[in-house]
């Protein structure tokens, strides 16, 4: 009599379809959380639906984003933090959305991960539908992949993508924008989800754990501080986009820093000039530029230092869009103005960071 082999399955390649299910039953309260005037903000179908007669649209033009957290996931997983990581994810397409006048309206995710912990996952889907109420978007779907032998057991990545919509001929930047316009910058919260890679070889060098009490931070760990989630700029902007008729332009300040992404929503012939000591650094960055030895403007360049999003306004509405965006939680400075640029100079900067600690 020959031995029968035992028939493998799903679960002996080490994908587990009832963990999946179970995480579904887990996440499905934080998604209905999220609902809002054209989606009910169910999962488990094939497809989310949204309904933009529903929300309020007459003719309306879609703006769609999608981005990931970068490196930042790698402190989430070995400091043992996720429950922040999930708002970073939505904050920088919905951030993107708002830079284009657009209202975000639903946002779908992306897990993937080498072995499925659904508890856990469900920690980081908490934050996903956070980050959603907080920008007054619905999660109406996404997607959960278990790869063993491309990811290890323990790590995991993701991505997500939110789409927008403003009526047809309010989309930002505007045409107008001239020389004399003032900068407005709105803090950040830390490090938002850029520059990791390069903040992960400073703590390295340093010799520090994410366990570690912070240098810049002493009631916060290393890894907690780190992991900040990144600001959500959403509502408060476009508050100040819609009651003053006076922002011309918003620039979401990601990898790139200034240098690179406020040039994104200016004409060709025209940059700005940034005034750096009126720009309040947060502690964080005067750390990293320290440890790192790391030159102003690759700081610059690299990181928000303390300014997450840049708004390009009328000079004689300053102060009405200032105070409108403090009523919405924001701590705002005037940073700056539009000049004429001169050949590839687009931003141009007058004295010195603050960078002792």
């Amino acid at each position: 009599m020959t031995d029968q082999k035992k028939g493998l399955t799903y679960a002996d390649a080490g994908v587990d379809i009832d963990a999946g299910n179970r995480l579904v039953d887990l996440i499905k309260p934080m998604v209905r959380a999220t609902a809002r005037a054209g989606a009910d903000a169910e999962i488990g179908g094939f497809g989310g639906l949204f309904d933009l007669k529903a929300a309020g649209f007459k003719d309306p033009v879609l703006v769609a984003a999608t981005d990931g957290v970068g490196t930042k996931v790698k402190i989430a997983i070995e400091a043992g933090i996720h429950n922040g990581i999930g708002i970073d994810l939505v904050a920088m397409s919905v951030n993107d959305l708002v830079v284009q006048g657009a209202e975000p309206l639903f946002f779908l995710d992306y897990f993937a991960c080498g072995k499925l912990n659904p508890e856990a996952t469900a920690s980081i889907v908490a934050g996903i539908a956070e980050g959603c109420r907080e920008s007054g978007c619905a999660l109406i779907g996404g997607e959960t992949a278990e790869m063993p032998g491309l990811y290890k057991d323990g790590d995991y990545d993701l991505a997500g993508f939110s789409v927008g919509a403003a009526e047809r001929g309010t989309l930002l930047p505007t045409k107008d924008i001239g020389v004399g316009d003032a900068v407005i910058g709105m803090a950040s919260s830390g490090v938002h989800s850029n520059g990791f890679s390069l903040v992960r070889k400073i703590v390295e060098r340093t010799g520090l754990s994410y366990a570690d009490k912070a240098p810049f931070s002493p009631v916060m760990t290393l890894g907690g501080a780190l992991l900040t989630p990144t600001r959500l700029y959403v509502k408060s902007c476009l508050r100040a986009i819609r009651e003053t008729g006076a922002v011309k332009g918003l620039a979401h300040i990601t990898g790139g820093g200034f240098t690179d992404n406020i040039p994104r929503v200016l004409p060709k012939n025209l940059g700005v000039r940034i005034d750096l000591p009126s720009l309040t650094v947060l502690p964080v960055f005067k750390w990293l530029a320290k440890e790192g030895d790391i030159a102003e403007l690759e700081l610059l360049r690299t990181f928000n230092c303390g300014v997450g999003m840049i708004a390009i306004v009328k000079r004689e509405a300053v102060q009405q869009v200032m105070d409108i965006l403090r009523e919405g939680g924001e701590t705002v400075s005037l940073l700056g103005d539009v000049i004429e640029a001169t050949g590839d100079e687009r931003v141009v900067y007058d004295g010195h960071l603050e960078l002792n600690l």
